[in-house]
């Protein structure tokens, strides 16, 4: 009973010491020579989950309390057990992307007792986002938005006002937004959030309210990895980006328009209705307002594609050149201009669209679950939507 526990928890054996390789490629394969039993998990951006067994003794006293008295476990992760889906980005020697935890039974039984949960263990759940990027909450007991709002609360982080963003949203309880409300056939290309403003979301919660009646996943890809790619196929496109950065360029209208992908209009981006009330705050942001006969036209840059995340000590692909090439498009804007290198020469088209099959390529897509919480660190991870067909509610909250 106790090795398959074990097993469930971390699917690892006691006996050995496993290690493995990270996928920046780093070699750490191999059981250890001597027979230590110690527990060390290492994942897809290269760094140690803390959720370990220290040693033969402390995996012993584990093994011989379960069942009877499961505080014995490990303490690291008191509420949460790691689990596996089919859909996770995994490999000989890699880990796996996202992160799947889903409720220990011993000490998640409501609501109440998942927040106090999330409290308690929050530097051990910053750990794993850390390591991973993302982390997908499975099964918890949150039903509504309001639950999806106490979950929010206890994590603690600082809210981001929505201010400068291109989505349609609308406030549902609390700190809870509808994600973006564009029509079910359209699909919304990869991105950072609001990477194309100076002031970003350091975090993002992603919540599903109500299951898709077909599609509609959030595919989720990480950032250093299209980096990566990209600077190996297409050298002097990246050293170009690097050097100029991008102009990202869009029209908007006074009221939002729900059926654009970008339709949010330019009241509700900058919060008022006065014109030189907007025109400061899309100051502070380095954003230009050209006023037009039915809208402005907002530009913004040039600003960088490409950012040193310096907590990890990459690079990263910051930017929603993809999402700005290929669905910035309704009855006021026309993609292709809405993205350009940051000199204002035009983006060579065959390159983007080769960085969306890259996304593609690398990204993981799982299927939305009633209840499922999806945690993004916005610097290591973009997403993205899928059509699907109705219903499907899912809501969204933005953190510093």
């Amino acid at each position: 009973m106790a090795g398959s526990y074990l097993a469930e928890i971390g699917r690892f054996s006691v006996h050995d010491e496993i290690h493995r390789t990270n996928r920046l490629g780093k070699q750490t394969v191999g059981p250890t020579a001597n027979k230590r039993r110690s527990l060390s998990r290492f994942n897809v951006l290269g760094r140690p989950l803390h959720v370990q067994l220290q040693n033969h003794r402390q995996i012993q006293a584990t093994c011989k309390n379960l069942g009877h008295e499961s505080e014995k476990m490990t303490t690291a992760a008191q509420g949460f057990i790691e689990i596996r889906l089919p859909e996770q980005k995994s490999g000989s020697g890699y880990g796996l992307f996202p992160t799947v935890l889903s409720p220990n039974p011993s000490f998640v039984t409501n609501l109440s007792r998942f927040t106090d949960s999330v409290k308690k263990e929050k530097p051990w759940l910053e750990d794993v986002l850390l390591s991973s990027g993302a982390i997908l909450l499975r099964d918890f007991p949150v039903q509504t938005a309001s639950d999806f709002n106490a979950v929010v609360e206890a994590f603690g982080y600082e809210e981001l006002p929505y201010v400068g963003g291109a989505a349609p949203r609308t406030n549902v309880v609390g700190r809870v937004f509808t994600a973006n409300e564009s029509p079910p056939e359209q699909k919304i290309p990869f991105h950072h959030e609001m990477a194309q403003v100076p002031e970003y979301p350091a975090k993002l919660f992603f919540f599903c309210e109500e299951e898709p009646g077909r599609g509609g996943e959030t595919p989720i890809v990480l950032s250093h990895l299209i980096y990566e790619r990209m600077k190996e196929r297409f050298p002097e496109f990246v050293e170009k980006l690097e050097e100029h950065g991008l102009i990202y360029t869009r029209v908007l209208g006074a009221e939002d328009d729900p059926s654009s992908p970008i339709g949010r209009g330019w009241q509700s981006t900058f919060l008022t209705k006065d014109k030189r009330t907007a025109e400061e705050r899309a100051a502070r942001l380095g954003t230009k307002l050209e006023w037009v006969d039915d809208g402005v036209k907002t530009v913004m840059g040039p600003i960088p594609a490409i950012k040193y995340e310096k907590t990890r000590g990459h690079k990263i692909w910051f930017n929603s050149m993809v999402a700005a090439y290929t669905g910035w498009k309704d009855n006021r804007n026309d993609p292709v201009k809405a993205v350009t290198y940051g000199d204002g020469t035009p983006l060579p088209a065959d390159t983007v669209y080769d960085c969306l099959k890259i996304l593609e390529e690398e990204s993981v897509a799982i299927p939305w679950k009633k209840g499922d919480i999806l945690l993004l660190d916005n610097l290591a991870v973009l997403h993205s939507r899928r059509s699907f067909d109705p219903p499907r509610r899912i809501l969204a909250s933005l953190c510093k």
